[in-house]
C-alpha cells in the first residue's frame, strides 16, 4: 500500500498562474535497485537544482522490491526533503505510476526510468510545454528525426515493429510509446487514469492512445538514449500482453466506453483575424483541388481493382458496397487531414454528414451499374468496370463540392467574420 499523506489535492487541483511557479514532480519506479538508486538520485537531483527553473520534487515508487531499495530510499528522503518516497506490496510499473500520479499534489508529474537511459537535456524542452498550456502530455521518443540511440539491432527492430503496429491498429501519431521519459499536466492525467486498465508495461501505450482518443495535444521530444544491458522486460510475454492491450483498447474505442467526459476540453482552432479565414480558403483552393484529386485518384482506382477482384464471387452491388467503404474509410481520412485540415468543427457532425455524402455517392455508382444492367443484357467484367470509373469521377467532383461547402465547412471562422463584419 501507498503511504499517506495529507492535502493531497483531487482532480480539481488548483493550476499555475502568473506570479506563481509551477512545481514539477519527478516519478522514478524502482523494483530491486538498492546499489543503483543512490547514484541516479545524486545526478538527477544535481541536474534539477542547476537546470530545471521550477520548484521540483522526486517521488520514488518502491515497486515490491526484496532487496534494501524502500530502507536505501527512506535514507536519502530524510536528508533531501525534496526526496520522496512511497512503497507498493505489489509490483508493476503501471501500478507505480497510477499510483503516484493520482498521489502527488504537484502541476506537473515527470516519470523516467531509475537507469537515466535518457539524457536529461531533454527534460526541461519535456516539461515546458506543460507549464505554458501548449500540451497536455509530453513523451520522449527515439524514433523521431533528431533522435540518437545506442542500443542492439534486436531491440530496434522490435520497438519499430510495435509502433509500427500501434500506428496500423489505432492511426496513432506518437512514434514512440514505450520510451520511459514522459511528463502531463495533473488536472489533465487524473481524468484519464481511472480509464487506464492496464498496471504493467502497457500503461503508457494505453495512456497514449486514449489521450489522442479523447482529443489531447501530445508533445514529442526527440531523446538521447542508451540501452540499459541490465534490462529486466520479458519481451515475448510483453508483447503478448501488448497485444491483447491494443485489441482492448480497440474495443473499447468502438463501444464508446473510451471517451473521458470530465476532461478539459481545448476550443476548436480558429484565426486569429477574422480576414484569415476567407484568405486561407481562397487561396488554398488550388491546393485542396490538386490533393482531392490525387487522394480521389488512389481512390477510384483502389476502388475500381477491389471491385474486379469482389466480382468474382459476388453480385455487383454488393462488390461495389464493399469496395467503397473500404477505400471510402482511407479517403474521408486522408481528406482530413491533408486536403482540409483544420477545419470543419466536431468529430461526430464531421463524420454523420460524411455518412449521408457517402450514401449520395453510392447511390450514384450503384444506379450506374443498374442502368448498365437495364440496357445491356449481358455486360462484361470491364464494361461494369468502366461504367463504374466514369460514375466514380463524376461522383468525385460531386464529392469534393459537398465536402469543402458542407462537411468541412469552416463555420467557426465563418461566425468570427459575421462578428466582426456586424
Amino acid at each position: 500500500m501507498a503511504r499517506e499523506r495529507d492535502g493531497v489535492p483531487g482532480a480539481g487541483a488548483k493550476r499555475w498562474s502568473v506570479g506563481r511557479t509551477a512545481t514539477v514532480d519527478v516519478v522514478v519506479p524502482v523494483h530491486n535497485e538498492e546499489r543503483a538508486l543512490p547514484g541516479c538520485l545524486a545526478v538527477l537531483r544535481s541536474h534539477l537544482a542547476e537546470q530545471l527553473p521550477f520548484e521540483w520534487t522526486i517521488t520514488v515508487v518502491d515497486n515490491a522490491s526484496t532487496d534494501d531499495t524502500l530502507r536505501v530510499a527512506t535514507e536519502l528522503a530524510e536528508s533531501d526533503d525534496r526526496i520522496r518516497v512511497l512503497h507498493l506490496d505489489r509490483k508493476g510499473r503501471g501500478l507505480a505510476l497510477r499510483t503516484a500520479w493520482g498521489w502527488t499534489d504537484a502541476d506537473v508529474v515527470v516519470y523516467m526510468d531509475v537507469d537515466l537511459s535518457t539524457g536529461l537535456d531533454a527534460l526541461l524542452p519535456l516539461v515546458v510545454p506543460l507549464v505554458n498550456g501548449h500540451s497536455d502530455i509530453a513523451i520522449g521518443t527515439r524514433l523521431a528525426p533528431g533522435a540518437r540511440t545506442v542500443r542492439s539491432p534486436r531491440r530496434e527492430l522490435i520497438s519499430r515493429c510495435y509502433n509500427a503496429m500501434i500506428r496500423l491498429t489505432h492511426g496513432a501519431r506518437f512514434s514512440d510509446a514505450q520510451c520511459g521519459f514522459k511528463a502531463a499536466r495533473t488536472d489533465v492525467i487524473r481524468p484519464l487514469l481511472p480509464h487506464v486498465r492496464d498496471d504493467a508495461w502497457f500503461f503508457d501505450t494505453e495512456l497514449l492512445l486514449l489521450a489522442e482518443h479523447n482529443g489531447l495535444r501530445v508533445h514529442e521530444v526527440p531523446v538521447d538514449w542508451v540501452e540499459d544491458v541490465d534490462s529486466r522486460v520479458h519481451v515475448v510475454r510483453t508483447a503478448w500482453e501488448d497485444i491483447r492491450g491494443l485489441l482492448r483498447v480497440a474495443r473499447a474505442k468502438a463501444s464508446g466506453t473510451a471517451r473521458v467526459a470530465d476532461l478539459p476540453r481545448r476550443p476548436e482552432p480558429r484565426p486569429a483575424h477574422p480576414d484569415a479565414v476567407l484568405g486561407r480558403r481562397d487561396a488554398g483552393l488550388l491546393w485542396q483541388v490538386v490533393v482531392f484529386a490525387l487522394i480521389g485518384v488512389a481512390s477510384t482506382v483502389s476502388t475500381a481493382a477491389l471491385y474486379a477482384v469482389l466480382r468474382s464471387w459476388s453480385p455487383p452491388l454488393v462488390a461495389n458496397l464493399i469496395a467503397l467503404v473500404v477505400t471510402t474509410l482511407l479517403n474521408t481520412e486522408a481528406n482530413r487531414r491533408l486536403t482540409f485540415a483544420g477545419t470543419g468543427g466536431s468529430t461526430r457532425r464531421v463524420h454523420l454528414q460524411g455518412l449521408i455524402v457517402f450514401a449520395l455517392y453510392y447511390a450514384l455508382t450503384s444506379g450506374a451499374l443498374l442502368a448498365l444492367q437495364a440496357l445491356v443484357a449481358h455486360p462484361s467484367r470491364w464494361l461494369e468496370v468502366a461504367v463504374l470509373l466514369v460514375a466514380s469521377v463524376v461522383g468525385t467532383a460531386g464529392r469534393f463540392v459537398l465536402l469543402r461547402a458542407w462537411v468541412f465547412a469552416d463555420r467557426a471562422g465563418a461566425a468570427t467574420t459575421q462578428e466582426a463584419s456586424g
